[in-house]
């Protein structure tokens, strides 16, 4: 099972072989056990930052919705969050990595630990594409669905993806869409396999 981004010579091939017009393919992966598929349900869910968030701040509100609106097209309802069946907790977090330079010089969050997978951003690599060194953001979208009641995981899932620096499909209300549109697709998806979507 992969924990991380794919290895930096293949990041390196896809963007640089994509063209500036293609976004860069969506990594995958999903969590969960026969139990609690059958728990999931299609209830009343409550979407929200993960703890230590704050929702409705700019930041994280684009990544909340784009969210929301995967369940709701997989038939989910919604309630406040003391009625809800599930509690669905959202977080991501970018980093910023430049050819040449160590990893690390930017890095923006959203987000504690709420899953047993979370250990940070995966391996990266910055590379000249052309015109100059180009910088590289990697973002990971994680979600938790969790039994309200009793606060238990019954799914969990990430989604990780590597845009050139201010490339158009790296704009936050078009990653965050395509990205929970990646990470819902096939749901519940195959536990513990990784996928790419294009």
């Amino acid at each position: 099972m992969r924990r991380f981004l794919s290895s930096p010579v293949a990041l390196a091939a896809v963007l640089a072989f994509a063209g500036p017009a293609l976004a860069a393919p969506v990594e995958v992966t999903r969590f969960h056990t026969p139990e609690t598929v059958a728990l999931l349900g299609k209830g009343a869910v409550f979407v929200t930052g993960a703890p230590g968030t704050d929702p409705q701040s700019l930041q994280a509100a684009p990544w909340v919705d784009a969210v929301a609106r995967e369940l709701g097209a997989q038939g989910f309802g919604f309630a406040t969050a003391g009625a809800a069946d599930r509690i669905v907790e959202v977080r991501f977090d970018q980093e910023t990595v430049r050819q040449g330079r160590e990893r690390g010089p930017v890095s923006v969050g959203v987000g504690g630990a709420t899953g047993g997978w979370n250990s940070g951003v995966g391996l990266g690599l910055g590379f000249n594409l052309g015109g100059g060194p180009k910088d590289v953001v990697h973002t990971r979208l994680g979600v938790v669905i969790r039994d309200r009641a009793t606060g238990r995981a019954l799914w969990e899932g990430r989604a990780e993806s590597a845009e050139k620096a201010g490339a158009a499909s790296g704009r936050t209300d078009v990653l965050s869409r395509r990205m929970a549109h990646g990470l819902f697709q096939g749901f519940p998806g195959r536990s513990g396999d990784t996928i790419k979507v294009k």
